[in-house]
């Protein structure tokens, strides 16, 4: 135990420990879904991983824009001193959208990036200057990249400029690298990263089969992919957002090829907090739905009316039960 102690004194820093020292509890933040919580940590009361990489991967206009800024939106509610660095690839971003989504604009800023290039650099520099930041004066922070496929490279660009009709293949490599240097810091100064993706059919494949593009370097960095599809939800004739089925591609934290179904609004409110939970709890035998009504606290009731008042059946014992069944449906072993 002497030499294992000198080792790490010798050649460590601050971030080289023991395995016994390492600290057990994995952190989490809260996405403003508890459902979605139970899908990406196995807890309902968990979210995603306070210190590695979540990709956000799906088709166009499944709202996966819309669904960062919820999360980011949470984030910042939950973390009065907290803050975000939006790299924005997309040109989407702006002050009425944020505005929108409720966002303290004082405390999120919009970085725009052309290329992975640059989003290396800015991204790299950024986590640099924030660990070099005395620990006690650190405020809470994540980033936010939307979206990876529309990044381009420097060499894509040249050859644009020199009317050149190649096609750039170091994209994928430069990705990778990108990815390769951030995971670790991300680590070290705990930020989470939560990454925003397309993906495309896969061409001649025996089954129905979606892939993300650019490369594989965000699947092996990312700790958490979520595949996201959609169908529009209607107030009378207005859509008013979507109802959002998620799915775990990979996860390090909870059990993968999981489904579940998400409301998200198109206003202020963002990520629905209690939508899914009754399917939870079905799920789970707490209750069953007969003719779309759900038996609780001794009064049989429709989804909408529960929804409407959530605080009323939700109760704290409730609550607990339902995040066992999450641990149960989500979670690879007992606890997280």
């Amino acid at each position: 135990m002497d030499f294992l102690k000198e080792i790490v004194k010798e050649i460590g820093d601050e971030y080289t420990q023991l395995a016994a020292d390492i600290e057990e509890t994995e952190r989490y933040i809260d996405t403003g879904s508890y459902i979605f919580n139970g899908l990406v940590s196995g807890s309902i009361f968990g979210g995603v991983s306070s210190n590695k990489i979540t990709a956000i991967a799906g088709e166009s206009s499944t709202g996966k824009t819309y669904f960062s800024l919820a999360v980011v939106k949470n984030f910042l509610d939950s973390n009065p001193d907290g803050y975000c660095l939006y790299f924005d690839t997309e040109a989407a971003v702006n002050k009425p959208l944020l505005e929108s989504r409720g966002l303290d604009l004082n405390r999120v800023v919009v970085v725009n990036v052309v290329t992975i290039e640059e989003f290396r650099s800015k991204a790299l520099r950024a986590v640099d200057i924030y660990l070099k930041t005395p620990e006690e004066n650190r405020k809470p922070c994540m980033f936010v990249l939307d979206s990876l496929g529309m990044l381009s490279t420097e060499k894509e660009i040249r050859d644009a400029l020199d009317d050149k009709q190649v096609r750039d293949m170091t994209k994928s490599q430069l990705v990778k690298g990108a990815f390769r240097m951030l995971t670790l810091k991300l680590g070290q100064a705990n930020i989470p990263l939560i990454v925003t993706n397309h993906t495309y059919d896969v061409i001649g494949s025996y089954v129905p089969t979606k892939e993300m593009g650019g490369g594989s370097g965000l699947k092996y960095a990312a700790s958490t992919i979520i595949y996201l599809t959609k169908k529009k939800e209607k107030d009378q004739k207005e859509v008013i957002g979507n109802i959002i089925k998620a799915k775990t591609h990979k996860s390090r934290l909870s059990k993968e090829n999981k489904q579940v179904e998400i409301r998200l609004y198109y206003d202020e409110r963002g990520l629905d907090r209690y939508y899914g939970l009754l399917e939870l709890g079905e799920l789970g035998g707490m209750w069953k739905n007969v003719a779309g009504r759900y038996e609780m606290n001794g009064k049989k009731v429709y989804a909408k009316a529960i929804l409407a008042d959530p605080e009323t059946y939700f109760t704290d014992e409730v609550m607990e039960k339902l995040d066992e069944v999450a641990r149960t449906e989500f979670s690879y072993g007992e606890g997280i």
